[in-house]
């Protein structure tokens, strides 16, 4: 069940659009992106080298090292390392 949460999360998040933040993820390891949109958390994997559009209307991230951030959608992120940076 959780897994079919996942794909239908990460499904909606493509769909997002250019007005969407996109996070491409640097690493060699997946990592799973906590997304809070109003009311509606969760759980976003990001595979080895993927580049995924989401957050179209802002949002908030748990990154992978733990980190919260606050997106408006129009945000460029990179996970290296572990950690995420936002451009």
């Amino acid at each position: 069940m959780k897994t079919a949460i996942l794909v239908v999360g990460l499904s909606l998040a493509m769909i997002g659009g250019a007005a969407a933040a996109t996070i491409t993820n640097k690493d060699s390891n997946s990592h799973v992106l906590t997304v809070t949109e109003g009311s509606n958390q969760s759980d976003m994997v990001v595979e080895a080298g993927a580049t995924v559009n989401f957050c179209p209307a802002g949002c908030f991230v748990t990154m992978p090292s733990g980190d919260r951030e606050t997106l408006s959608g129009s945000e460029n992120v990179e996970i290296i390392n572990g950690g995420a940076v936002i451009k």
